[in-house]
């Protein structure tokens, strides 16, 4: 029997109307905005620190472009806590580190989603040496293909100023946007995180910052320029 997609944190799957879900859409228009003189394919979402609340935005963000009709896929590349499988009832071992290591092909790891267009790459069993495979070049190349199969590809990693997987990726990322909580992100680590992800020469395309009132979905995205 087919698992649904019921998850609180996917509102713009069960509520795609709501204003939080406008939220996402006005997040989702932003960076388009910021992509004029160039289309972002490959979009990289990480954070200063835990508890940010960027895998929320990374699956909100993915379901807001597959409603646009855009072939998108949630790369789970957090492989130290993965979630991505959990909030959409899929399959955890048929993913990354296990393409990565040569067990499954790329085709059949990737699973559909009850969101048309939407398509996820849940983490895979959870490896030894997170950062290793994260930068081979076994990774580059499942990128590269992955980009002439999809429109958009989200990736969700692990927060940026605790381990340095984000940093390997940045570089193979058309633009990484940075999620932060309101009364939780630290001001200077979240300068430390900026200016970690600038070394990569990866562009930042703009901060997402969460929790600004007590209401539960507050969602606020502003560019860098």
């Amino acid at each position: 029997m087919k698992k649904k997609t019921d998850r609180k944190q996917l509102v713009a799957f069960n509520d795609p109307n709501s204003p939080v879900s406008e939220q996402f859409k006005t997040i989702r228009a932003g960076i388009d905005f910021s992509s004029i003189d160039s289309t972002f394919k490959t979009i990289l979402i990480t954070s200063p620190e835990a508890g940010s609340g960027k895998s929320t935005i990374s699956a909100n963000l993915a379901i807001v472009y597959a409603q646009q009709g855009k072939k998108t896929l949630l790369i789970d590349a957090d492989l130290r806590k993965p979630t991505i499988h959990k909030t959409f009832s899929k399959n955890l071992y048929t993913g990354l580190s296990a393409v990565l290591t040569d067990e499954i092909s790329l085709e059949e790891s990737y699973q559909p989603t009850e969101v048309e267009n939407l398509f996820v790459l849940t983490s895979g069993a959870i490896p030894p040496n997170p950062n290793e495979m994260l930068s081979s070049k076994k990774m580059s190349s499942v990128l590269e293909e992955l980009q002439q199969q999809f429109d958009l590809i989200i990736i969700d990693t692990s927060p940026i100023t605790i381990v340095s997987d984000a940093l390997v990726l940045a570089p193979q990322s058309d633009g990484v946007i940075l999620v932060t909580r309101f009364g939780s992100s630290l001001k200077e680590r979240t300068k430390q995180a900026a200016e970690q992800i600038r070394m990569t020469r990866a562009p930042i395309i703009g901060a997402v910052l969460n929790g600004v009132t007590e209401k539960k979905s507050n969602y606020y995205y502003y560019a860098y320029k």
